[in-house]
């Protein structure tokens, strides 16, 4: 077999040592289609790049994966493992699937390395249940900034900011950083698909008061963007309102009588269909020119569906 032939086939082999405790030869052979001398071959080839596999004898006995020592090559850098376990950790509550990655690559994990995954962890928030992808060395560098409460600087919009981070927040499609903007002198939200040439500076800096970071980014990025924001009472629970409306999309609260729902649009029309269409009866809460737009559409609407004569 070739060497890519092997090599999928060995990852293969540490996925299922990693589903559960204990797997005799003969079982690791019939999942994977070889020989159980193949098998032992695959097993020294783990142990050769750090992984801790231990074999056991008589009845009971089997290949069992210890905890990690050192973290091999073969699928993680030092900095890659770190940015992987945060972003796991962003996107956690998400669903099964992030919380058993993060299981899986905690076991393998160096011990060296988990005092930085935890420290780093308070760096990042998340809503909307997203594990997007981005760039471990920029992911990486703000964590740390954040951390360490130093400056960073970075190409965006075709100009260079320099700011004082606070928090990497991860949405259902994006992450974003939070941040202090020295040359704003205000706090701004910034994409980091979008960010160039990023560096943290020496320049350490006090924290300020900060805003809760995940709910201003979902705010910033579901109503601060557009030209109009619009605040509506949607009568239906809660969790019925949140999972119609991405995160995205729009902020929902819970609210006596219903659910708050904060959404931006560029036309107001367009905000306004997007709230019929959740299916509940809804009061236009702000801005006050809103209501005189529910009353053009109705009739425009109720004209619509009249049969001619």
């Amino acid at each position: 077999m070739d060497d890519r032939g092997t090599t999928e086939r060995v990852l293969a082999l540490l996925g299922l040592l990693q589903q559960r405790r204990v797997w005799t030869g003969p079982e690791l052979a019939d999942r994977l289609g070889v020989t159980t001398r193949t098998v032992r071959r695959d097993v020294e080839r783990l142990r050769t790049l750090g992984y801790p596999v231990h074999a056991g004898q008589g009845v009971n006995g089997g290949y069992q994966l210890g905890a990690g020592q050192a973290l091999p090559p073969l699928l993680l850098d030092d900095e890659e493992a770190i940015a992987t376990a945060v972003a796991l950790l962003a996107g956690a509550e998400g669903g099964d699937a992030a919380l058993s990655a993060l299981t899986k690559l905690d076991r393998v994990l160096p011990a060296r390395l988990r005092p930085e995954v935890q420290a780093l962890a308070g760096s990042v928030e998340s809503f909307g249940g997203g594990r997007p992808v981005v760039a471990s060395e920029v992911l990486m560098t703000l964590a740390r900034a954040c951390r360490d409460e130093v400056e960073a600087e970075f190409g965006y919009k075709d100009e260079r900011r320099r700011v004082e981070p606070y928090r990497l927040v991860a949405s259902d499609r994006r992450w974003y950083l939070l941040a202090y903007d020295l040359g704003r002198d205000d706090w701004r939200t910034f994409r980091l698909d979008r960010m160039s040439e990023v560096a943290a500076r020496t320049w350490r800096f006090r924290p300020r008061e900060a805003p809760d970071a995940a709910a201003y980014v979902q705010e910033s990025i579901a109503s601060r963007v557009y030209r109009h924001q619009a605040r509506f009472l949607v009568r239906a629970p809660f969790a019925t309102v949140r999972a119609q409306i991405p995160a995205s999309a729009g902020l929902v609260r819970p609210a006596e009588g219903g659910s708050e729902v904060v959404s931006g649009a560029d036309n107001l029309d367009f905000v306004l269909l997007h709230m019929t269409l959740l299916g509940h009866d809804f009061e236009v809460l702000d801005p006050p020119e809103l209501r005189d737009r529910c009353a053009v559409l109705a009739t425009r609407l109720t004209r619509a569906g009249l049969t001619s004569s």
